[in-house]
């Protein structure tokens, strides 16, 4: 991965080649930031420059036998570590045996998201690092470098590791072995173990403007570039955003699709409904729900923004805003925030595997009380 490949982040990119080149890079580095601005490729393209043989002042070389493993994802001096499934029956239970499936997606889109990531393992589960991945860390990381001065670990979405995996991190990075590189990246850095935070440096990666998600955006797609510029600022500064907002997939129609129904239902309080639509979210598996969340999330804020008549900051579709603009008054000053409350909650409910059918009748009964507490 190279520099140039990136997407805005300059300052980011400045600062990483210069601990390069003075030789002052930390041994313990978090990437953290919202889903989509670049974590990844740009823990990627650092590493790819730290072990460049022929790096220039702004880049990797691109060219050297240690770039093109890394164009591949193939350096054996890299080690990458991420959520997977477990399948005993195949014998797939360490991030190695996903490896191959990994570096394809990484390659094929570097700013790839988790729930991208679930849907090609394993859509109905979440994902883990492992207990077991902990000896495995340990173990690449006593092994002496092949070929560059540095071995590096790259761990993305480090909050996902098993307490035992994350104790193994801790005491490693407490006595790192020498020429190595920690490179962790996360949308959550608040979920690692404190313990894990304070050893080691942040590197924030701030949300993409309109204008560099504009251009980069230009070069991709022939959308009119009006129509374009509203999907640029309703991706809200992440890549990934624009780029469902782009595909514009099933997926994306699938949650309106739900959230409008979710309103609907809870303010009639109909059961039988909110079962039916229960088992379709039930059925898509956990991180599309908790993805529905997120989105379902935004909308909320969108509403409220749209009752604010505040048009300048709402970032809505027209199929969104059409629906906004009857279900926006029920909105407001005492609602809103006690809704995304029941929002936010059915979410985490669900990511500690939660009975989902409980907790989506219990979040729309609550719905309904507080949907009905309109301004007067």
């Amino acid at each position: 991965m190279l520099f140039a490949d990136i997407i805005g982040q300059e300052t980011v990119k400045q600062r990483l080649r210069q601990s390069v080149v003075e030789g002052r890079m930390p041994h313990a580095q978090l990437f953290c930031g919202i889903e989509g601005v670049g974590k990844l490729p740009l823990a990627l393209a650092y590493a790819q420059y730290a072990c460049c043989k022929h790096r220039t002042a702004t880049d990797s070389c691109g060219v050297c036998p240690s770039c093109v493993q890394f164009a591949k994802l193939a350096h054996p001096d890299l080690h990458l570590v991420f959520p997977i499934v477990k399948n005993e029956s195949k014998k797939r239970t360490i991030c190695d045996h996903f490896l191959p499936e990994f570096r394809a997606v990484v390659i094929d889109n570097p700013y790839l998201t988790l729930n991208r990531w679930m849907a090609c393992v394993d859509a109905g589960k979440q994902g883990v690092i492992y207990a077991s991945e902990g000896d495995e860390i340990i173990r690449k990381l006593s092994l002496k470098t092949y070929e560059s001065d540095y071995k590096v670990m790259i761990i993305w979405h480090p909050e996902k590791m098993h307490e035992n995996c994350a104790n193994h991190l801790l005491k490693i990075l407490e006595e790192p072995p020498a020429q190595t590189l920690f490179l962790l990246v996360t949308d959550a850095p608040d979920a690692l173990l404190g313990t894990i935070r304070s050893r080691v440096q942040r590197v924030p990666v701030s949300p993409l403007s309109d204008g560099e998600l504009l251009a980069a955006a230009m070069q991709k797609t022939t959308i009119d570039h009006d129509h374009l510029s509203l999907l640029a600022r309703m991706a809200q500064g992440s890549w990934s955003h624009l780029t469902e907002l782009l595909d514009r997939d099933d997926e994306q129609r699938r949650c309106f699709d739900w959230f409008v129904r979710m309103m609907r239902y809870a303010w009639s309080l109909g059961v039988k409904d909110i079962m039916q639509w229960s088992a379709e979210l039930k059925a898509a598996g956990r991180e599309s729900v908790k993805a529905y969340f997120r989105y379902a999330q935004r909308m909320l804020r969108e509403n409220f923004v749209l009752r604010l008549q505040q048009p300048g900051i709402s970032y809505m579709d027209a199929d969104e805003k059409a629906f906004a603009e009857k279900f926006a008054p029920f909105i407001n000053e005492r609602n809103v925030l006690l809704i995304m409350d029941e929002l936010t909650t059915a979410e985490a409910q669900i990511e500690q595997n939660g009975n989902m059918d409980i907790v989506l009748l219990d979040m729309c009964v609550r719905l309904y009380r507080l949907l009905r507490k309109i301004e007067k």
